[in-house]
């Protein structure tokens, strides 16, 4: 009889491409892996791995096996769920990853209100993210993730997970409020009147970044983009404190209006969606954590600035 343990070893090795890296993501030592891994190959009676250079490639047997681990993981998962299902009280423990907006307006009353309704589940939520939250979703690391799109840059749709809809957040173009000291920002209603200020964004790599640098250059000009962090609170800190502008979702306002919002033509809005994989679908967590970051959406949706700042 093959051992789980180790087959679910093998797994993540197709899934992470390297010893080092399933060591990492399960908190192993590389040496405790590959002695897990030649074990496995002991007890299948077949090579699964063969070298190629200093990487380990699977043979047709391994390929084989993997696919059938794939089977067997989501088949011990709808297992689970479904016992989960049978019991009166929601218990457990679920790993949530969510983007840094999420996680400062939504999830303080959603984690409040689980305290109501599922006392005795334990949520563990980590930042990510949201790209490669929705790959380590499908990997197991985490069960839920809430993620984000923006217009036209749409999310790499992962076979396995499933989507579900949680709210759309309009983006704006946030600005230091009037009487800051600077008149540029004064004189600000639009973007093309942004030429020349200076910009917060995110780092090169994230959509937002992205998808604001095209905003401008669709406004004809190059954005000057002086500050650079991930961290949204310390976009909203440097534009209250009349130092940049920025395109900001309208969530990260909630607790903090403290600029000046101005909406932008076309009126683009970002979606933000949970994902699960689909053979934990029906585990009552999932739905728990789902159930109430609806229920505080339709909160934060009612809290929303409806005009703007002055």
């Amino acid at each position: 009889m093959l051992e789980m343990k180790r087959l679910r070893l093998l797994w993540e090795l197709s899934t992470r491409g390297t010893v080092a890296a399933v060591a990492d993501a399960l908190r192993y030592t590389p040496s405790a892996v590959s002695q897990q891994l030649a074990l496995l190959e002991r007890e299948a009676g077949v090579p699964l791995l063969r070298k190629s250079g200093r990487r380990l490639e699977f043979t047709a047997a391994g390929e084989s096996l993997v696919r059938e681990v794939e089977g067997l993981l989501n088949g011990l998962e709808r297992a689970e769920a479904m016992l989960h299902s049978a019991g009166d009280e929601i218990t457990g423990t679920i790993r949530v990853a969510s983007f840094q907006t999420a996680v400062l307006a939504l999830f303080p009353a959603a984690l409040r209100h689980l305290r109501e309704t599922a006392p005795h589940l334990r949520v563990e939520l980590v930042q990510y993210e949201p790209g490669a939250a929705l790959s380590e979703t499908w990997a197991r690391s985490f069960d839920l993730v809430v993620a984000e799109q923006y217009p036209h840059h749409a999310t790499r749709h992962i076979p396995g997970l499933d989507r579900m809809p949680l709210t759309t957040d309009r983006i704006q173009l946030a600005v230091p409020p009037r009487g800051s000291g600077v008149a540029e920002f004064d004189a600000v209603e639009s973007i093309a009147d942004a030429a020349g200020l200076p910009w917060v964004m995110e780092p090169q790599d994230a959509a937002t970044r992205h998808w604001a640098e095209q905003a401008c250059r669709i406004a004809g000009f190059e954005p000057d983009v002086r500050f650079e962090t991930a961290d949204l609170q310390a976009h909203v800190r440097l534009i209250e404190t009349g130092n940049a502008v920025a395109l900001l979702p309208s969530l990260v306002h909630i607790s903090t209006p403290r600029v000046r919002l101005l909406e932008i033509e076309g009126a683009p809005k970002r979606t933000l969606f949970t994902a699960a994989r689909e053979a934990s679908r029906g585990h009552p967590a999932i739905s728990a954590v789902r159930d109430a970051l609806e229920v505080v959406v339709r909160e934060a949706e009612a809290a929303r600035p409806t005009s703007s700042t002055p």
